[in-house]
């Protein structure tokens, strides 16, 4: 009993540190920052100058001239007062732009049509095999010389047009919300004085930099808050698509490279990892021992998620540590003139906040393991088990009702229905209406007959039998397990009583009172028979020692009468 007490309090010592180092990795004012720069630069509230209701290439040189530029230069204050030791700070006033912001485009090459006898030449969506790569002069022409480009535009407006690869640029690939777009590309950067980008900004609307052929610009920002310590990366995206159609879509990440903000979460992080490595050595003396019957145990994957989700955040919080090191001795070095591109720090701390999600579900998880003695988990577990090979069965037979209800559904609406428009949106749908979360209108208004039969069906076979089904299997096996008797289902209870008597946390009650004085006298007077053996051989000692002490006597009486 004392030993599983003693896993228990070292496991639960454990998972609190865990939480510990989790949520630290976290802060709540990134929250509020992600939300003020929500409103400072989508600008919802004007209808002219909205970036979630841009549809058209006019309405995106529309807000990137009256408020994404003026918003990224600090300007006067309310009383006209000049913005004093602000200088390279937004106009928020609060965070200060890490170098400058970058306006990046790519572009598809032309082909030709599949059907010529409309229009000889079609762009299709973009991909890496289509992506434009040659270098133009303004007007994306070929036909001028550099010399007379040179002569006509600024080094700015030519390198907008230029070429550029990932590596000169600094950039990783993106995922947006209709492909993935490379580094690559043709950019623009904000950088000088105001008047001088609201100028360059018009002379390549006037010159198309933004034509049929572009497929996704990309606003790329960093941003510093030194009042709350937090770096945000900052992306406008906005994509074009073959069928037309402008889709705008942002991204602010919030980052916080302090890895240690006090001396309490340090000493933690130095007893997790003791912790880990000792996890780790008995995890390899098991696998030694056990071998391959390792990793058909349960516990066993639990743990090693565990650890591989530990170590691996372990490195990424040095490599992180490393950045920040880098970037701080480099934004002291450039007094913060110099452009840093935060992307991949973003997709290394999203990995690191998945890890310790998955830290987080593991460890909880593994806690189970230490009231399996509860009546009502193992009634769970035994249920589980027993309809296991039902469950198989099940889950076929309703994946081929499934996969058929999607394919009718994304056949029939995809041209209609927002929710059908692809297979994993159709996929999706069809689980929020299992889940009878839905709309009945969006069908009705598709079709009038096939919307709402084709949604009836659905309802009758998938929510109503096939769920039916499944809480029969459900049913049938927790009554199975019921009437089983279930062994020591009572020791965590007692283990608890045992531990809070011990502690003095608990006063026992009159009828524990008189159980612990009849114990107390039966160990007195009532022998065990495991004593039975000594006892006799006591016995036995006894009775020698009376018949030696008779002899004795015999002896001295015949002396005696001698």
């Amino acid at each position: 009993m004392w030993s599983i007490i003693r896993e228990f309090m070292i496991y639960a010592i454990f998972l609190i540190l865990l939480c510990i180092i989790s949520f630290s990795n976290l802060t709540q004012n990134s929250f509020y920052q992600t939300d003020h720069l929500q409103k400072y630069f989508l600008n919802t509230r004007q209808p002219d100058c909205d970036y979630t209701q841009i549809l058209t290439i006019d309405d995106y040189w529309n807000w990137l001239n009256n408020s994404f530029i003026s918003n990224i230069r600090a300007q006067q204050w309310y009383n006209d007062d000049q913005p004093v030791n602000l200088n390279g700070y937004i106009n928020d006033k609060t965070n200060r732009m890490i170098g400058w912001a970058t306006m990046r485009q790519l572009r598809s090459k032309s082909q030709l049509c599949s059907d010529q006898r409309i229009i000889s030449t079609c762009i299709e969506d973009y991909s890496l095999f289509n992506e434009e790569k040659d270098s133009f002069q303004p007007g994306w022409t070929l036909n001028r010389t550099s010399i007379e480009a040179e002569r006509d535009y600024s080094s700015s407006i030519l390198k907008a047009f230029q070429y550029q690869s990932s590596k000169e640029l600094d950039t990783y690939a993106y995922v947006g919300d209709y492909g993935t777009y490379s580094g690559d590309g043709y950019v623009y950067e904000f950088r000088g004085r105001l008047s001088d980008i609201k100028s360059n900004l018009s002379l390549l609307h006037q010159l198309q930099w933004i034509d049929a052929n572009t497929r996704a610009v990309i606003i790329q920002l960093t941003l510093y808050n030194p009042n709350v310590a937090l770096y945000t990366s900052v992306t406008f995206l906005l994509e074009f698509l073959s069928a037309s159609g402008v889709y705008p879509s942002t991204r602010f990440e919030p980052l916080n490279f302090y890895v240690f903000t006090s001396l309490t979460q340090l000493i933690c992080t130095i007893i997790y990892i003791c912790f880990i490595i000792y996890f780790l050595i008995i995890e390899i003396k098991l696998l030694i021992k056990l071998k391959l019957k390792y990793f058909y145990e349960f516990w066993s994957i639990i743990q090693i998620g565990i650890i591989s989700c530990s170590i691996t955040s372990i490195i990424i919080y040095i490599w992180r540590f490393k950045e920040y090191s880098r970037l701080s001795s480099l934004f002291q070095q450039t007094n913060g003139y110099v452009y840093i591109n935060l992307q991949m720090t973003v997709y290394v701390d999203d990995v690191l906040t998945s890890l310790l999600g998955f830290c987080c579900f593991f460890g909880t998880i593994k806690f189970i393991k230490f009231i399996r003695f509860n009546k009502s988990l193992i009634i769970f577990v035994q249920t589980l088990k027993y309809v296991t090979k039902d469950i198989i069965s099940f889950s076929f037979m309703f994946s081929i009702v499934f996969m058929a209800f999607l394919s009718l559904f994304y056949l029939l609406f995809t041209s209609s229905i927002e929710s059908c428009s692809s297979l994993l949106s159709t996929a999706q749908m069809l689980f929020e209406i299992t889940l009878m979360s839905f709309d009945a209108t969006d069908f009705t208004g598709a079709d009038p007959f096939l919307g709402p039969f084709c949604f009836s069906i659905f309802i009758i076979i998938v929510v109503f039998i096939c769920l039916s089904m499944f809480i029969s299997i459900l049913n049938d096996g927790f009554h199975h397990v019921e009437e089983t008797p279930i062994e020591d289902q009572q020791i965590l209870f007692y283990m608890l009583k045992k531990f809070l008597n011990w502690t003095h946390l608990r006063r026992p009650n009159v009828e524990e009172i008189y159980e612990i004085q009849d114990s107390r006298m039966r160990s007195q007077y009532v022998d065990p028979i495991e004593n039975f053996p000594d006892k006799i051989d006591q016995l036995l000692e006894a009775i020698d020692r009376i018949y030696v002490d008779q002899k004795k006597e015999l002896l001295k009486l015949k002396r005696a009468g001698v």
